[in-house]
């Protein structure tokens, strides 16, 4: 048998561990035959790094980077990550993660990554880029560009004012052997489409889906969407927003968990 390991790291709620501390990001390191990887880095390094050492994770020891998308709350930690190891770290993500982004509300500012890629480059970041799914790693998987059937949850806009799709939201697919895991840090592709997605280039089931579900302010209407077309637990949090979390716990109970710093999820899958 095999396990598979999820730690949260980064959450916008702290959890009940003394000397933990919680903020506005994600970032959870997903542990399977031997192998690290840590998705996302949160907004604050200070922060990420805090809770790495709470939680008894070194810097050194991750293996992969994989980064779901540009925003700065998912790559914000970056920096202070790679400054903290003494050796290079592969990073898998999509080729627009540099692109430049902006928020208009409630003013306007810059919401993109924080850092240029010569900079981390600089600080032993090896990038691996693509657009298409690939495995990086035994048993884990990019989802590559997400297949956009229906609704999705894209935000903010580019710098010539036009509304971002935000193309390079990606999510890990963790191979648990007959089904598969699925980490997202914001869903901005739509959680029901990267469902979809995810099954469709592992040939499996999705059994989990991990991350923020970005929900938050979403309709009722789209909260059924998700409850009627989604079979895999749910471990929902940072963007996923307090009322829809409630909406959908009570419309599938248990099968709705909330993230927190320090949360540890353990799949059981079969031999890989």
């Amino acid at each position: 048998m095999v396990y598979v390991k999820v730690t949260i790291l980064y959450e916008n709620h702290s959890g009940f561990i003394k000397g933990l501390l919680g903020g506005h990001g994600f970032s959870a390191l997903v542990e399977s035959n031997g192998i690290k990887v840590l998705v996302d880095t949160g907004t604050d390094g200070g922060v990420l790094l805090n809770n790495m050492e709470a939680l008894g994770v070194e810097p050194d020891s991750i293996d992969y980077l994989f980064i779901t998308h540009g925003h700065y709350d998912h790559t914000g930690g970056l920096k202070a990550l790679l400054e903290a190891r003494s050796k290079p770290l592969k990073v898998i993500a999509h080729p627009g993660i540099f692109q430049r982004r902006i928020a208009l509300k409630p003013k306007r500012r810059e919401i993109g990554i924080p850092f240029t890629r010569e900079e981390l480059e600089g600080l032993g970041a090896e990038f691996i880029l693509g657009t298409d799914p690939f495995e990086f790693a035994r048993g884990f998987m990019s989802s590559g560009e997400v297949e956009r059937a229906t609704w999705d949850r894209a935000v903010g806009y580019l710098p010539d004012g036009t509304k971002d799709p935000v193309k390079d939201d990606i999510a890990l697919v963790v191979d648990l052997g007959d089904s598969v895991a699925v980490v997202t840090g914001c869903g901005h592709s739509g959680v029901i489409n990267i469902v979809r997605h995810a099954e469709n280039v592992s040939g499996k089931p999705v059994k989990v889906l991990l991350g923020g579900l970005h929900l938050a302010g979403a309709k009722e209407e789209l909260l059924e969407d998700v409850a009627n077309n989604i079979s895999a637990k749910l471990y929902a949090g940072h963007c996923t927003g307090l009322e829809s979390f409630a909406y959908l716990r009570c419309r599938l109970g248990e099968r709705v968990e909330p993230l927190h710093v320090g949360k540890v999820i353990e799949l059981q899958a079969v031999s890989l």
